[in-house]
C-alpha cells in the first residue's frame, strides 16, 4: 500500500513544492488549452484531473520475499473427478511451467479425507480399439504409453477423450459441490499411480510439491494415526520424490466438519510426531514441514494458532493460514471492487503476524490457501477479469506486509476460482499471474505518493481507489538488467487517472504492460488484452509474446479506468536491486 512521505529536509521540501507547482500549472494550462466549458460551468473530464506524483525508495528493500512468492494449489478433488489422469497434458504442463518457479500445494478441504494405498492400478486388458468407445480402457492405454517415456511424461490427449472427461467431471462436480455445501465429505484414495502422476506434473512444470496429509486419521485417544503416512513416506522416498509436507487443513473447523475437535496442544503434538517421523526416513530427514494451515483469523482460529505456536512454533519451517474473500453465492460484480473488501486481507495479516511474532519472532508466514470466494466460487465473476483486480491487490498487499508465499487456490480445479478452465484455456487471473511472474521480483520497495486534485481529502482517493506497489524487476527476466524496478498500479476508479513519476524516477524511459478486459463483457470478460493485443496461446507449447509499450522519458502515465498496469523503469540502476 502507498506509504506517506517521510519528513524531508527544507531543501527537499522546497524542491518538492516546486515540482508540485509545475505539475499544477501544467495540468491547468493543458486543461484550458484543450477543453471547453460544459453547460453549468464544469469542464468535461473534471474527474480525470487527478494528478498523482509517484516516487520509489531505491536505496534498500523493505521486504525480501521467497523466490516462489506467487505459488499454486491443486485440490485433491482432481482424483475424484478424473482430472488427475490429464495432468500429463502437454498444454497444462506448459501453462504451469509458465508460473514457475513456484510451490504446488496438493491440499484443500479434502486433505483430511485422503488415504494412501501403495498399489498400482491394475491393468485389466484393452477394450474396443480407438475412437474411445471405452473411456477407462483408454486411460489405461494412455498410462501404458506414458510409462514408456523417459524423463517428463507428456501427452496430447484426443479431443474426444477430453470431451468425455469434461462430461464425467461435470457430473462428479455436482456431487463435490454438494459435499462442500453440506460439509460432509467422502474418503478419497491416493494410490501409488496417482502420486506418480501428481509428481510427474509438478516436476515437469518446475514446481516444488507440498503434499497435505490426513490429520483426521485418529486413534481412539484422539492422537494422530500415522500408519498411512508412514507407508506414503516410504514409497515416496523409494521413488526419490522431492516433497515438502503439511498436516491437515483448517483444523479450527474440524468440529463442524466431523464433530470432533482437535485442540492446539494435540495439534502441536501431532506436528511434532510428524517431524520425528520425517527424520526417521533418511530421504526426508531435512524435508520442510509447513502448518498449521488454519482458517481466517477469527476467534477460534486465533486461539488455535496461538496455542500451536506456543507449543510447536519451532517445529514448522513456515506458518500457514488461509483467506477467502467472499461467499460463493455473491452475484454482483461491484462486490469485487469494494475497497473495504480489498482491505480485509491487511487486517487479517496483522492479526496472524502478531500471534506468530509473539512466540517465534521472524518466522516466515505464508498464505497457504487464498482465493476470491469459497464454496466453489461464482460463475462469470470469480473466473472473470473483475477477480483479477482483487488478485492483483492481494499480491501487492501481501508483499508489503511481509507474507513470504501466497498459494493461489486453484491452478486447475472444479468450480470458478481457478486460473485455467477445463478446456485448458488460461483465464484472466492466469494472464495477470504470468505477467507478474515475468516482471516482479522478490525485493519489495517503499512507494511514496502525493496527490493533487480539486477534491477534498485527496489521500483517501489515492489510498482507496489507486493501489500502487513497487518491486525490483525479476532477475529471471533477461530483457532487463539488474537495477531495474517494476511498479504495478491498480486503478479501481471508473475514470482515467494520471501518474507523474517524480524524484529518482523522473525523466526515465518506461516500459508499459497494460492489462484490460477484452471484448464486450467488460469486468465479466474471460479474456484480457495486453497493450491492446488479446492474450491467447499460440499452440500447446507456445505463449504469446509479452510486448511492452515504450513511454518516452518524462511522459505522464495515463491509466484507463478499472485497469492493471505494470511499468518497468529499466535504466534507473537502483541500488536496492543491483545485489
Amino acid at each position: 500500500m502507498p506509504r506517506s512521505w517521510p519528513r524531508a529536509s527544507p531543501r527537499a521540501s522546497l524542491r518538492l513544492a516546486s515540482l508540485i507547482c509545475l505539475a499544477v500549472q501544467s495540468a491547468l494550462s493543458s486543461s484550458s488549452a484543450h477543453q471547453r466549458p460544459a453547460p453549468g460551468g464544469r469542464r468535461p473530464g473534471f474527474t480525470e484531473r487527478t494528478l498523482v506524483l509517484l516516487d520509489v525508495n531505491t536505496r534498500s528493500p523493505v521486504r525480501v520475499l521467497n523466490d516462489n512468492f506467487l505459488s499454486l494449489q491443486l485440490d485433491p478433488s482432481v482424483i475424484t473427478d478424473g482430472w488427475l489422469d490429464f495432468l500429463s497434458s502437454r498444454r497444462l504442463v506448459t501453462l504451469a511451467r509458465g508460473l514457475s518457479p513456484a510451490f504446488l500445494r496438493f491440499g484443500g478441504k479434502r486433505t483430511d479425507f485422503l488415504q494412501f494405498n501403495n498399489q498400482k492400478n491394475k491393468f485389466r486388458g484393452l477394450g474396443p480399439d480407438y475412437y474411445l468407445k471405452n473411456y477407462e480402457d483408454d486411460i489405461v492405454r494412455s498410462d501404458i504409453a506414458l510409462d514408456k517415456q523417459k524423463g517428463c511424461k507428456l501427452a496430447n490427449h484426443p479431443d474426444m477423450m477430453l470431451e468425455l472427461q469434461r462430461d464425467k467431471a461435470a457430473t462428479t462436480q455436482l456431487v463435490l459441490l454438494k459435499e462442500q455445501l453440506s460439509n460432509v465429505y467422502s474418503n478419497i484414495t491416493l494410490t501409488a499411480r496417482s502420486l506418480d502422476k501428481l509428481y510427474n506434473f509438478a516436476d515437469c512444470a518446475g514446481l516444488h510439491l507440498i503434499l497435505g496429509l490426513n490429520a483426521l486419521h485418529r486413534n481412539p485417544d484422539n492422537s494422530w494415526n500415522n500408519s498411512s503416512t508412514l507407508s506414503l513416506l516410504k514409497y515416496s522416498a523409494h521413488k526419490k520424490y522431492n516433497i515438502s509436507w503439511e498436516l491437515g487443513n483448517e483444523p479450527n473447523a474440524y468440529r463442524s466438519m466431523v464433530g470432533r475437535a482437535v485442540n492446539s496442544s494435540q495439534l502441536a503434538q501431532d506436528y511434532t510426531k510428524l517431524r520425528t517421523l520425517l527424520q526417521s526416513v533418511r530421504y526426508y530427514h531435512r524435508a520442510h514441514l509447513f502448518g498449521p494451515n488454519t482458517g481466517r483469523p477469527r476467534k477460534n482460529a486465533i486461539v488455535l494458532l496461538d496455542g500451536f505456536m506456543k507449543n510447536a512454533g519451532s517445529v514448522v519451517d513456515a506458518v500457514t493460514w488461509q483467506h477467502y474473500y467472499m461467499d460463493g453465492r455473491v452475484k454482483k460484480v461491484e462486490d469485487f471492487l469494494k475497497t473495504r473488501l480489498l482491505d480485509t486481507l491487511g487486517e487479517q495479516i496483522t492479526k496472524v503476524t502478531k500471534v506468530v511474532n509473539t512466540h517465534t519472532p521472524g518466522k516466515k508466514v505464508w498464505l497457504g490457501g487464498l482465493g476470491p470466494a469459497w464454496a466453489g466460487g461464482i460463475s462469470n465473476l470469480s473466473d472473470s477479469y473483475a477477480a483479477s483486480l482483487l488478485w492483483a491487490n492481494t499480491l501487492g498487499l501481501a508483499a508489503v506486509q511481509g507474507i513470504d508465499v501466497v498459494l493461489r487456490h486453484s491452478f486447475f480445479d472444479y468450480g470458478y476460482t481457478h486460473l485455467v478452465d477445463q478446456h485448458f484455456n488460461p483465464l484472466p487471473d492466469y494472464w495477470f499471474s504470468l505477467v507478474f511472474k515475468h516482471l516482479v521480483g522478490p525485493r519489495v520497495l517503499a512507494v511514496r505518493v502525493a496527490g493533487l486534485q480539486r477534491k477534498p481529502r485527496p489521500e483517501r482517493v489515492i489510498r482507496d481507489k489507486l493501489r500502487i506497489y513497487a518491486h525490483c524487476t525479476s532477475y529471471y527476466n533477461h530483457n532487463y538488467v539488474r537495477g531495474s524496478i517494476t511498479i504495478y498500479i491498480i486503478n479501481l476508479h471508473r475514470s482515467r487517472k494520471k501518474i507523474k513519476l517524480a524524484g529518482t524516477l523522473r525523466n526515465k524511459t518506461v516500459h508499459q504492460y497494460l492489462l484490460q478486459p477484452y471484448g464486450t463483457d467488460g469486468l465479466r470478460a474471460k479474456h484480457v488484452q495486453l497493450n491492446g493485443e488479446k492474450l491467447v496461446m499460440k499452440d500447446n507449447e507456445t505463449f504469446p509474446e509479452l510486448k511492452p509499450k515504450t513511454l518516452r522519458a518524462g511522459r505522464t502515465i495515463a491509466m484507463p479506468p478499472l485497469t492493471i498496469g505494470f511499468y518497468v523503469i529499466k535504466n534507473i540502476n537502483a541500488y536496492a536491486c543491483r545485489r
